[in-house]
Parts: C-alpha cells; sequence; structure tokens
C-alpha cells in the first residue's frame, strides 16, 4: 500500500472515530481550504445526572471542553452545529449555548427534525441559523423534575430560569421576550401542555431563525462569514 493510501485510510478512521464517539467531525476538503469543525447536538441534552443507557444523549461535559478546544486552535475556522434534539438539562443546555454565543470564531447552525425546549437557546447561540422546512421547534415553559416543594420561592425559582431563557433567546434571534412568552404560554396548540411548536417556515417569520435551508446553504453561509472574518482579522 503507498503512503499516501495508506494516511487516506488514516484520515478515514479517525473522523469515523470521532463520529462514533462523539458524534463530531473535521471537515477540511472544500474548496476554499476553510477548516471547519461540525458539532451535533442529537437526543437529549444530559446534564449532572446520566440518562438511561438506550437513550440518544448529548453530554455537556464532552461539548464544552470541545468548543474550548474549538476557540483556542488555530486550526479551526469556523465551527457548524446540526441539532435535532428534544431538550434536556436546563442548566447544561444554556451553558452550551452560552459557549457557542461568545465564540470568536464563525457559527452557523442548522436544525433537523427538531430543536425543541432548551434546543432553541442553542439553535439561536450561533451567528446564523437555518432550519429546513419539515423541522420543528417547541418553545414551552420550564419544567420540573422531581420532589417540587409548593412555596412562593419555587415558584418564583422557576420564574427566574424561565426569564434567563426568554431573554437569551430574544437577544440572540429576532423575537422579542413578549413575543416568545406569549408563544410559551399559549394553551391551544399541545395537547396536554401549553406552549408552541412552531415548523421550519413559521419559525423563520417568527424571527426565531434566520432563514429555510439546508446543509448546501448552511456550509455556503459558514464560508462567507469566515471569509467576512480574515478581511477584518486582516
Amino acid at each position: 500500500m503507498s503512503e499516501e493510501k495508506k494516511k487516506e485510510l488514516e484520515k478515514t478512521e479517525k473522523q469515523n472515530e470521532q463520529i462514533e464517539d462523539m458524534g463530531q467531525l473535521d471537515l477540511s476538503d472544500n474548496e476554499k481550504q476553510y477548516h471547519i469543525h461540525l458539532l451535533s447536538i442529537i437526543g437529549e441534552v444530559e446534564g449532572h445526572e446520566s440518562l438511561p443507557n438506550n437513550s440518544k444523549t448529548t453530554k455537556y461535559e464532552h461539548v464544552l471542553p470541545k468548543l474550548a478546544v474549538i476557540e483556542d486552535s488555530k486550526d479551526v475556522d469556523g465551527l457548524l452545529i446540526l441539532l435535532n434534539t428534544v431538550g434536556g438539562d436546563v442548566e447544561a443546555g444554556l451553558a452550551i449555548a452560552e459557549m457557542i454565543a461568545s465564540l470568536s470564531k464563525p457559527t452557523v447552525s442548522l436544525v433537523l427534525g427538531g430543536g425543541h425546549s432548551i434546543g432553541v437557546p442553542m439553535a439561536v447561540s450561533a451567528d446564523y441559523s437555518f432550519i429546513v422546512p419539515s423541522a420543528t421547534m417547541v418553545i414551552h415553559p420550564v419544567r420540573s423534575n422531581g420532589m417540587f416543594i409548593g412555596v412562593m420561592q419555587s415558584y418564583k425559582n422557576i420564574e427566574k430560569i424561565q426569564d434567563r431563557i426568554t431573554g437569551f433567546v430574544s437577544s440572540h434571534s429576532k423575537m422579542s421576550q413578549e413575543r416568545i412568552e406569549e408563544l410559551m404560554l399559549d394553551p391551544t396548540q399541545l395537547v396536554k401542555d401549553v406552549g408552541t411548536m412552531l415548523e421550519g417556515e413559521e419559525a423563520v417569520k417568527e424571527g426565531l431563525i434566520d432563514e429555510v435551508g439546508g446543509i448546501s446553504q448552511s456550509l455556503e453561509k459558514l464560508y462567507e462569514l469566515i471569509e467576512k472574518n480574515r478581511k477584518n482579522e486582516g
């Protein structure tokens, strides 16, 4: 086997390991030779407690260090985030969203399938966001699992958490905090729950997501942001 084929095989094996272990991948074979890191946020976002082994999860203790590495790396030009999540741990989801929003590298998110609950802040945390026409996003109030003490302090605490979420979403999208809260408390759409489900084009019309599009549009936009970033640095 030639040395070139060996290197190509090693590269393929490394890519497969990245996908299998972390749902992540480095993309660098594009015509512009930009180095893009692909991050997948899928299933349920796992927080401080481990979820069952049969659950598809995104572990925040894997994602946060990786985002720090991306920010620190001179070899990464941009970040593409693929989302298909039912939501999950609020604190973990917000932590990931804040990390993405604070990156100096260009970032683009693409919602595929669903970007529900705490997936909403993660979707809007990128510099620019896309959603495919068939994807949906669910906006609903904060829920609490386990024992709940029914006192005023508990309700105020949940209200503060909710304000943190709606405040973040409104500051990283074109939706006002008032509109987000209105959709969050709509009793007419979801069975046995309050909230709103937005399909692809609806999410864009509401100002939650920037544009309807798929992978090609997302990569094209990321190339554009990388080029702009390089010109600003130069």
